[in-house]
């Protein structure tokens, strides 16, 4: 099988709308000075010795409360696998802080970002990242990196077969995936609907959920406030394939999840030209302008978000539970908080749709990569950390989230079956739904592990804390099973071109989805929300270049497909 069949079959998704930044600071080649004027510049990691230090630095590329002597943490250098692992998580948008970082110096010893074509050029650019190639070939030293499947290692070798990082949340097997969370839905707080009285059944239109956000402004809140019909998250850091927009998009039939592209018969439907994609703005513009979205859409921040929904200010939501915050029914043992009374509901029909879009690949590829910074003195530690976290053993992600099998929780009956903690100082922090109580026990790094279909943590809890956690688990079931979701396919993986008008463009054109969005929601009547359109239309066009990268993403689709036959 050569590399393009292979790539063909393990199915690797990258996004070509996903929010991508400017890394034009690590493209003229000068990478870190000391690490170049060192000798060692791009050559293998073999060149250089392993450093003998038990620690190291992990630069997480997300936002997160940290806590540097979690319990969890104190195992990992006291007990198994004996490295100290210090934790320094990004501010603001990570993006932008990864340029910082490479042009200031780069990071200390190694980092994790959540797979993007983006980072690993920025990062390849930078010069100032080790190539890991020759760790997956010790088994005797590294058993846990040998482990990782060997078509997602093909698939991440350069044109010299260097590998630049250590991939990560990656299913442990290809071939029998495990299907994952599904969170992008339609939620209804059942105390409102009874209220109005309507049921569930009365909201399967969208008839019926207009006639139920109009009633909803006719109930108050518990401190009298009236109450907020419909509200979802518009945050900065989203892109096309996860915004909240995407689960209204995905009741019109606009496809959003992968690459934001639906095949056709041997066409395909980019989520930009598809005329329902129109359609559905047009119908959030009409719930805006007769006040039955929240006024403050535009401007939420994901903490006041989430104090509106706490605090039951808010009847329905769309989008993904997750921004809702599960703690808001988690953290609860009955019916005391407006948060217990969320209920997912199916997609609502929409006249002339006959088939719901897409909002979810499921991909069994790398999620996460580590990358190593050529300057770090630690190297046998990070190595001998993710051959740890890298065990392929079913509950190898939650070891990594919780501490071993009989530490802070253990087995009700038998392995792999159902599990509770069995700490209570410790099961109460980590289920308190306070961050910082949290981070106390656990710095929740499951992302540096892979997973298994033939155990997930969370659906096998005997206790998860309160009676609200397995309202989690019924949504994501849910969801799970309305037609949203695929398995990956094989144009899910076309890459970008490097150098290419998809690279160049992608920031732009998402730069451009976010603009308008906010224009096309509050448009103040029908004919500036056309002429918005016709904005939308031309700044993807002009800005965005959109015909090139449609054609570009074309050309390189039919390049892999007659490479792989």
């Amino acid at each position: 099988m050569t590399i393009k069949q292979a790539r063909l079959t393990a199915l690797t998704m990258t996004s070509l709308l996903t929010i991508i930044s400017g890394c034009s600071g690590s493209n003229s080649g000068g990478g870190n000075t000391a690490a170049n004027n060192s000798g060692t510049g791009n050559k293998p990691a073999a060149s250089q010795a392993a450093g003998g230090s038990t620690g190291f630095n992990l630069w997480l590329g997300w936002t997160a409360t940290i806590n540097n002597d979690s319990l969890v943490q104190k195992y990992w250098r006291e007990e198994e696998p004996g490295v100290d692992v210090k934790l320094e998580a990004t501010q603001g948008d990570a993006m932008t802080a990864l340029n910082l970082k490479i042009n200031t110096g780069g990071f200390e010893d190694a980092a994790i970002f959540s797979r993007n074509e983006t980072v690993k050029s920025a990062m390849r650019r930078s010069k100032q990242v080790l190539p890991v190639e020759q760790y997956f070939d010790m088994p005797d030293k590294y058993p846990g990196l040998a482990a990782i499947p060997k078509q997602y290692l093909e698939l991440m070798k350069d044109e010299d077969g260097h590998i630049w990082s250590i991939p990560t949340w990656f299913d442990q097997n290809p071939e029998q995936p495990w299907p994952g969370w599904a969170s992008q839905g339609w939620f209804v707080r059942t105390d409102v609907l009874e209220k109005t009285g309507m049921t569930t059944a009365d909201l399967s239109t969208l008839d019926g959920v207009e006639d139920f956000l109009k009633k909803a402004t006719e109930q108050k809140d518990a401190s009298g406030k009236t109450l907020l019909p419909m509200s979802f998250l518009m945050d900065t850091n989203d892109s096309l394939g996860w915004s909240d927009e995407n689960a209204v998009l995905t009741a019109f039939g606009v496809s959003t999840g992968g690459n934001g592209i639906q095949k056709q018969g041997d066409q395909f439907l980019f989520a930009y030209d598809n005329p329902n994609y129109k359609a559905a703005y047009q119908w959030m513009n009409k719930l805006y302008r007769e006040k039955l979205i929240d006024p403050e859409v535009v401007t939420n921040k994901g903490e006041q978000y989430i104090e509106k929904n706490k605090s039951g200010r808010v009847a329905l939501n769309v989008g993904s539970f997750w921004n809702i915050n599960a703690t808001a029914w988690e953290t609860l043992d009955g019916p005391t908080e407006p948060g217990w009374f969320y209920e997912v509901i199916p997609f609502p029909k929409v006249a002339g749709v006959e088939k719901l879009g897409i909002n979810q690949v499921t991909n069994p590829n790398p999620g996460y990569d580590v990358y190593i910074s050529q300057k770090t003195k630690n190297l046998e530690a990070i190595l001998k950390f993710l051959d740890y976290s890298l065990q392929p053993k079913p509950e190898q992600q939650q070891v990594m989230s919780e501490g071993p099998a009989g530490k802070y929780w253990d087995w009700v009956d038998q392995p792999l079956g159902k599990w509770k903690f069995t700490d209570e100082t410790y099961k109460t922090a980590r289920n308190s739904g306070d961050a910082a109580q949290k981070s106390k026990v656990t710095p929740e790094l499951y992302m540096t592990s892979s997973y298994s279909n033939q155990w997930y943590p969370w659906w096998n809890t005997e206790d998860g804390g309160k009676a609200g956690a397995a309202k989690t688990i019924q949504f994501t079931e849910a969801i799970g099973k309305m037609g949203t979701i695929r398995v990956a396919e094989p144009y899910d993986l076309i890459e970008v071109k490097q150098g290419g008008v998809w690279e160049k463009y992608s920031l732009e054109l998402e730069n451009i989805r976010k603009e308008y969005r906010a224009k096309l929601l509050m448009a103040g009547d029908d004919a500036k929300f056309e002429a918005e359109w016709n904005g939308f239309q031309e700044a993807l066009e002009k800005r965005g270049h959109w015909s090139e990268v449609k054609a570009e993403w074309l050309s390189r689709y039919e390049e892999e497909t007659n490479a792989g036959s």
